[in-house]
């Protein structure tokens, strides 16, 4: 028999929608202890966090970024209320080996690149600890000259809650429904309208035949080459939940065995007949917002004279830090306006005309006189 050669088909994926109040609005909360590092969210996550007393502030971070794996919704919630009375009721010790044994977890082990470590150690030592976070955050890369990124007084807080899971869990529901009643109910029921206008437009189309990257690039408008694989390349089923707050970003983690849940910004799909001046508008604004800064301008000028620059070439010729350099490149990559590779260890970018292009259109049909 003659030599054939055989090749796979790719992989397809189950889509489908959904509002999820729960994951939506702790998603927001989320996006408030992430402000100073990246740009372009909505205005609302800016102002929130400006908002904020120095105590929720210290909650907050506590809460949605040191005992994230604790907050899990176990099913899809009606409403954020409900979700929090959820919370209260569940067993505060098995909410505490969900917040602590992700970092035992050799899928962790390998993100980080960090070698296991005993559960028991971390919970029974706190210097053990706190030299494995201040480890992943250097291996991550995350931890420049002068960055507050790791503050020792705010980890020895949380080992002291990991140690007290009744203190934990009060803390937890406390404050998720202090967040609920001062800024979440009111701001929940504005967007609500919105998200449910790009929900709908979503669920006429077809995705049926989809591979997972295809089904990414057509809801949330981003490439995931190269994230994918690397973060739930198993998921048979992916769950899209719009955002109102995320802007041009999306974030995606596994539900479950097979099922990946991705937030990204409300939007309308390309091409659609339905007619929604608030999310068209939204939409909008979060292209023009990445164009409203200098230091990003500069770049896209920069890289108009050149075919391609990495990251550390862009850092150079521009007299940037590292962590500006970031920001203002990852919301440029978010938007559309740049186009990511990586040639070997460093990222690279250059200009994508077609977002210009895009962005161009979207500000003529806006001055368009209506009939």
């Amino acid at each position: 028999m003659a030599n054939q050669d055989f090749i796979l088909a790719p992989q397809t994926v189950t889509v489908t929608f959904a509002l999820e109040p729960a994951l939506n609005n702790l998603d927001s909360l989320l996006l408030l202890e992430q402000v100073q590092e990246r740009s372009g969210f909505n205005e609302w996550v800016g102002q929130t966090a400006a908002r904020l007393s120095p105590e929720q502030r210290r909650n907050n971070r506590l809460v949605v970024d040191g005992l994230h794996k604790a907050l899990k919704p176990e099913s899809d919630w009606p409403s954020f209320p409900a979700y929090i009375d959820d919370l209260e009721k569940r067993d505060p010790d098995i909410m505490r080996d969900a917040a602590i044994d992700w970092m035992c977890s050799p899928e962790k082990s390998k993100h980080t690149h960090m070698e296991p470590i005993d559960r028991d150690l971390l919970l029974g030592n706190r210097q053990a600890y706190l030299d494995w976070v201040e480890g992943m955050y250097q291996k991550m890369g995350e931890l420049e000259k002068d960055s507050d990124v790791f503050a020792p007084d705010f980890y020895i807080e949380l080992h002291e809650l990991l140690n007290d899971p009744p203190k934990m869990q009060k803390l937890i529901v406390a404050h998720l429904r202090d967040m609920w009643e001062s800024y979440l109910a009111s701001e929940w029921s504005r967007v609500l309208p919105m998200l449910q206008q790009s929900l709908d437009a979503f669920k006429q189309l077809d995705y049926s035949g989809s591979t997972p990257l295809e089904a990414i690039r057509a809801v949330t408008g981003r490439d995931l080459t190269g994230h994918w694989d690397a973060m739930l390349g198993g998921a048979q089923q992916i769950i899209f939940i719009p955002s109102a707050h995320m802007g041009p970003y999306v974030s995606w983690f596994e539900a479950e065995p097979g099922v990946a849940k991705i937030i990204f910004g409300a939007r309308l799909p390309e091409g659609t007949r339905v007619e929604s001046p608030a999310l068209s508008r939204s939409e909008l604004l979060v292209r023009l917002s990445a164009l409203a800064d200098d230091t990003r301008l500069q770049i896209l000028e920069l890289l108009s004279q050149h075919e391609e620059l990495c990251a550390q070439d862009i850092m150079t010729m521009l007299d940037l830090s590292q962590s500006s350099t970031s920001r203002h490149l990852r919301q440029l990559s978010a938007t559309g306006y740049l186009i990511e590779r990586r040639r070997e260890v460093a990222k690279c970018y250059s200009i994508n005309p077609t977002r210009f292009e895009d962005t161009l259109r979207a500000l003529k049909r806006l001055s368009r006189p209506h009939a």
